[in-house]
């Protein structure tokens, strides 16, 4: 691993405290890390400053010197340096630490301005809490009780702005609420790289606008939800669906491609009603794309498979663990497993024991498809590095399953375990199908699962928890965000039971265990534990795989790879 370079620190002191801090930290960062809120609206850690919103005023001041000898100037009275104090307000936003900074955020003149600045951004702001869909995260209304006066001197009517407007197909605009923050302009043109928005007008008529015939309507449009520290900027999908605290926070990963993007979970009494990007800066800053935020409706479509099947009638578990162990025995050393790169690194680990303890070919199946340069990669399997990784594969996947189609034509292939593959998706034909039995592990119906002749529905990603591994060899965790449907049967226990039928006892079918086996057989796994994997990740010894020809578009271009000591 290649260490950090250590930060160049500069002491600056934040309300009467000292810290030490990396030279050109933004003073709003700064002084969170002595826990002091600095209030704001247009500020955001991971755009560019535009200091707009005035919510963050605070007092500045810088240690006294002599013009001509640069000595310090003491002050006779408490017989330290004098600070000479800036004699207005300066924003916190705009300002990057210097040495001897000295920063006071809770003086009567900073207090006079914020209440100041929060007066004039209620002016035309309607009285719609109750209604709005932003609360229980508004930073308005947050900000309002705890720097605002309390009451208002304006007494003209409200300047009335348009409600309801559609910027694109999966983001609605109420402009009365908008505090002109810009951040949704900001994002826009500096991380999706598509500058759609902008203000028209001018004071209390300033209008967000779209360009003329440009919608909103590119994968990232929903960070700028995310992002709205007000109810201006809604979701489509999510508007009045739920209150916010009454939903449960789960954190998870996007399973979409292999860059792994950080996600949180939110849903209540087992349905999941959004799905919201969570902080990674080695992975995902707080971005993530829009497609991401649907794969929840995977988990009730029309299509999910809920009975254990054999032969196509109705089956009880047991039976069917029963029928795949005689199915096992009768077709002895003919035997093909299809790997998934979107199993968990456990379940790909006891896929392979499975497949060690039938003594079969395992495959995986490639997804590739158009990266965007941001955060969804070419690669589209979530899990292929962890594949490698547990030694389930030793090259990468193709996207055709060739090489099992002609065993089975040569019929040296006559049953093959499916782990949540369409084979027909990978060259299978009818034909192929026909030719063989198949033991079918997975979440949906397709003409795979049609054609088994052993069905065991499975658990999507958002019923249990696991880890992958994602573009940067980045071990990632994600946990159980809601119950499994009725019928589906957790992927670690299936695999566990068919591996055992099949002469492989090896472990239970459950992450304490199954982890403890990977640390055994993996080394490097040798010390990890699934509770201590940070929610950051850990990043992987990606040394043995450096030189495999990953597709294009498999280099994370948005944020590299970190480097840790």
């Amino acid at each position: 691993m290649i260490p950090m370079p250590k930060p160049d620190l500069v002491t600056v002191n934040i309300d009467g405290r000292e810290i030490a801090v990396p030279k050109g930290t933004n003073v709003i960062e700064a002084a969170r890390l002595v826990n002091v809120d600095v209030p704001h609206y247009c500020y955001h850690p991971k755009l560019s400053v535009s200091g707009n919103c005035r919510m963050c005023l605070i007092e500045m001041g810088l240690p006294s010197v002599d013009p001509a000898t640069k000595a310090p100037i003491i002050d006779p009275a408490s017989g330290r340096q004098k600070i000479n104090w800036i004699p207005r307000p300066q924003i916190g936003c705009g300002t990057n630490v210097s040495p001897g900074l000295h920063i006071r955020t809770t003086s009567p003149m900073v207090k006079e301005a914020r209440e100041g600045v929060m007066e004039f951004l209620l002016i035309n702001h309607p009285l719609d809490c109750p209604i709005c869909d932003q609360a229980g995260e508004c930073k308005l209304q947050e900000q309002a009780t705890a720097y605002g006066r309390g009451y208002s001197r304006f007494v003209e009517q409200k300047n009335v702005k348009p409600k309801r407007t559609q910027l694109g197909p999966r983001v609605m605009l109420d402009d009365e609420r908008c505090i002109l923050c810009s951040r949704c302009i900001r994002f826009s043109k500096e991380i999706a790289k598509d500058d759609v928005l902008g203000f028209i007008d001018r004071g209390s008529y300033s209008t967000l606008t779209c360009y003329p015939g440009r919608p909103l309507a590119n994968n990232y449009s929903l960070n700028t939800v995310d992002i709205c520290p007000v109810g201006a900027l809604t979701s489509t999908d999510f508007r009045f669906k739920m209150r916010v605290w009454f939903l449960k926070q789960t954190n998870s990963i996007d399973l979409e491609s292999s860059v792994g993007a950080n996600t949180v979970v939110w849903s209540r009494e087992g349905v999941i009603y959004r799905i919201t990007p969570r902080r990674n800066d080695t992975v995902n800053d707080t971005w993530m794309a829009d497609s991401g935020r649907v794969l929840f409706k995977q988990v009730a479509a029309p299509d999910r498979l809920t009975a254990v099947q054999v032969n196509g009638g109705d089956s009880a578990l047991d039976h069917a663990i029963n029928a795949a162990h005689e199915l096992f025995k009768t077709s002895a050393g003919a035997i093909a497993v299809v790997g998934s790169g979107r199993s968990s690194v456990e379940e790909q680990f006891l896929t392979k024991q499975l497949a060690t303890a039938l003594k079969a070919s395992v495959q995986l199946v490639s997804r590739v498809g158009e990266g965007d340069q941001l955060l969804v990669s070419a690669d589209r399997n979530p899990n292929v590095r962890g594949a490698l990784v547990t030694g389930l594969i030793s090259t990468l996947p193709a996207r055709q399953l060739t090489d099992l189609t002609v065993a089975i034509d040569a019929g040296q292939v006559k049953t093959v375990i499916s782990v949540g593959e369409d084979l027909t998706a990978a060259g299978l034909t009818a034909a192929h199908l026909a030719k063989v039995a198949i033991v079918y592990l997975g979440t949906h119906a397709n003409a795979t699962s049609a054609a088994a002749k052993i069905v065991f529905p499975t658990q999507t990603v958002f019923e249990k928890s696991g880890t992958f591994v994602n573009q940067q060899f980045r071990l990632q965790k994600f946990s159980k965000a809601i119950p499994g449907v009725a019928g589906a049967t957790d992927d670690l226990c299936l695999l566990a039971k068919l591996a055992t039928v099949a002469g492989r006892s090896l472990v239970a079918g459950d992450l304490a265990n199954v982890w403890q086996a990977l640390a055994a057989a993996v080394p490097v796994f040798g010390q990890v534990t699934f509770a201590n994997i940070p929610e950051t990740g850990l990043l992987l010894d990606c040394t043995p795989f450096a030189v495999l020809p990953f597709v294009e578009g498999e280099t994370l271009h948005y944020k590299p790879a970190a480097a840790t000591a």
